[in-house]
């Protein structure tokens, strides 16, 4: 009988330190990536691409900063704590790039944007293409130092000559959200954001794309953080990113596919 007892005593031991193990092991194995990515996305990212993501990873958590790409940009330069970035444009990866912040052959083109001018619902303007903006008494445009929607919007301004009579009138926003948020308030006579963030507002309507001839293709790279702790995992959302699960959702929410 003590043997018996004993026996059992053992078993019990080895499979309490197993169990320890696995446990230890298991908390091991769960990973935080932290990504930031430009504010046009967060509708996209948050309500469906990152839930996805972690359904198919569950053990890795994501954690996301959002804003505009300039200040992203200039966090990173300053050291924030980043894995992965996903920008509004080329500009400012390749600045990345170029001070050798960005992990060598990570970057993707991911996606395609086009940029719109908006108004709010209510227009008595008359304002119905991108050379009746000076019509508006108030125009809401990125702040073109450090958002790529502005950066996109005063291209196209210089390009149909406008610029100049454009920037009297100009309020500038911080971000994309911020002036959809000017002009669907009625701050703002008009404005100029991307299609996706015009698509996800009532307050507001697209009465005109960008001339194709007056703006840069605008593409959305994403490119993984030299410093980053979690190389692989972030190998694996940027991977995910470009799945084709993932690119469906972005092109429901106005986006298309980098070709």
């Amino acid at each position: 009988m003590k043997k018996i007892i004993s026996l059992i005593l053992i078993l019990c031991f080895v499979f309490s330190l197993s169990a320890c193990k696995n446990d230890k092991d298991n908390t091991a194995e769960k990973s935080i990536i932290l990504v930031a990515a430009a504010s046009s996305l967060k509708n996209c990212l948050d309500n469906e691409i990152i839930q996805l993501f972690e359904e198919k990873y569950p053990n890795i958590k994501t954690e996301i900063t959002y804003d505009s790409s300039g200040k992203l940009q200039a966090q990173i330069e300053q050291g924030a704590e980043v894995d992965v970035f996903i920008s509004a444009a080329e500009k400012q990866m390749n600045a990345l790039n170029d001070k050798n912040l960005i992990l060598k052959d990570s970057v993707i083109k991911l996606l395609e944007n086009k940029i719109v001018l908006i108004v709010p619902n209510d227009n008595n303007k008359n304002i119905s293409t991108f050379e009746d903006v000076l019509k508006a008494e108030n125009i809401a445009i990125g702040d073109p130092e450090s958002v790529p929607a502005g950066q996109y919007a005063k291209e196209t301004f210089e390009n149909l000559q406008l610029w100049d009579e454009v920037i009297k009138k100009a309020s500038l926003g911080t971000n994309v959200t911020e002036v959809l948020n000017w002009v669907g308030e009625g701050s703002a006579d008009a404005g100029v954001v991307y299609s996706t963030d015009a698509s996800s507002s009532s307050k507001i309507k697209v009465v005109s794309e960008a001339p194709e001839e007056s703006t840069s293709k605008i593409i959305y790279p994403v490119g993984i953080i030299k410093t980053t702790k979690n190389q692989e995992v972030a190998k694996l959302f940027t991977e995910f990113l470009k799945s084709k699960e993932a690119i469906n959702i972005f092109k429901s929410y106005g986006f298309t596919a980098y070709e």
